[in-house]
């Protein structure tokens, strides 16, 4: 099979190539560089990722395939046998019920609020610096401190959530013993400390919404609660998705609030492990029972969980996109109908007002010729 080569593109070659030898070394160089940069200012980033996140994650998977031991290293290759005794754990998932259990406490009440305040924090207000770094106060605040603070707040016997209960006239509540109350305890601890950061995030795209969509909107009768579930809201919609996203990710991997809360407990977790997340279960099987094989099976696991979470918020934020699309569509459609009818009325009212004053001017001058 023979290529017929056209004498314009053997032409086109010649010339590209005559120009590439006609360059100097300076405008070679030149043209290196605006190919070459981009992929030179993001290298570092991947070689980082490479080395701290993607090694250690297959890594991780390799240790998960062996019965490997925090002390003697490597043992035998089990295969996906740490796996399915995971799966056959109670106690795996016991604290996979505490985690989804606390993050759902936390993440729905945190979004919620955070939004609530960054609604507030966009309004002319006085000293609109002072509260907006009011609100990140308590992301500065370390875990440990947060969570000794709150764990004496929530203590059983001598805490002050239970003794203003009690000062109320009602009955203390088991914080630490049983299992609602100590969800409700740590995602509290979780809601304190992320709700300012959030709000941050979402005020940041509040401001960036164009403000003359709000003065149309207002000049047309919408009210302040109308405009700010019609425009602000949709305008954010990345934000949030984002705000979600790394909300899902920090919920599924609490660890400090759960292993600070009851420091006097041996089990991790509480005495019947009532709030023992999965990363705690992990550090558990890791640093206590000294068996890294099954600890970097429930690793993976989780990771795989947390990039369903992430699969699934996308999905239902997407789904959410599309059909408020679809219902503008069908919106936008309903009022060019509307007005295409109200103009075609409008048209043949005047055609009637036209033919009807034809009619009145042919009877006045018949009325006059006779």
């Amino acid at each position: 099979m023979t290529t017929v080569t056209r004498p314009e593109t053997a032409n086109a070659v010649r010339s590209d190539r005559d120009a590439r030898k006609a360059l100097t070394f300076k405008q070679k160089l030149n043209r290196f560089d605006v190919k070459a940069s981009p992929y030179f200012y993001v290298a570092p980033f991947f070689v980082l990722f490479g080395l701290v996140g993607l090694f250690p994650l297959v890594y991780t998977f390799v240790v998960s395939l062996n019965n490997w031991n925090l002390l003697t290293g490597p043992g035998e290759w089990v295969g996906f046998s740490n796996y399915l005794t995971e799966l056959k754990d109670p106690f795996f998932w016991n604290s996979l019920f505490n985690t989804v259990s606390i993050f759902l406490l936390s993440a729905i009440p945190q979004l919620i609020a955070a939004v609530f305040i960054a609604a507030i924090l966009d309004q002319n207000i006085r000293a609109k610096t002072f509260w907006r770094m009011s609100v990140l106060l308590p992301y500065v605040v370390t875990p440990v401190a947060v969570t000794l603070i709150f764990s004496s707040a929530f203590d059983e016997k001598y805490g002050l959530i239970n003794n203003m209960l009690q000062a109320i006239g009602l009955d203390p509540v088991m914080w630490k013993t049983e299992t609602f109350p100590s969800h409700i305890a740590i995602a509290t601890m979780v809601n304190w400390r992320w709700t300012g950061y959030n709000a941050l995030i979402l005020l940041a795209a509040m401001q960036a919404v164009p403000r003359d969509i709000h003065e149309s909107a207002a000049l047309d009768g919408a009210g302040s609660f109308r405009r700010f579930f019609s425009i602000t809201l949709p305008s954010i919609r990345p934000t949030m998705i984002f705000v979600i996203i790394t909300a899902t990710i920090g919920g599924l991997q609490i660890f400090t609030e759960p292993k600070l809360f009851n420091p006097s407990s041996a089990v991790p977790g509480g005495p019947q492990r009532q709030y023992q997340t999965t990363v705690l279960y992990l550090w558990d099987m890791a640093f206590n029972r000294q068996n890294f094989g099954k600890a970097s099976a429930i690793a993976w696991m989780l990771f795989l969980l947390i990039v369903l979470f992430g699969l699934l918020n996308f999905l239902i934020s997407r789904r959410i996109a599309s059909t408020e699309a679809r219902l503008h569509t069908k919106r936008t459609a309903k009022r060019l109908a509307r007005s295409r009818a109200a103009a075609s009325t409008t048209d043949l009212d005047s055609r009637e007002a036209t033919a009807e004053g034809a009619r009145a001017l042919a009877a006045a001058s018949e009325e006059k010729n006779l």
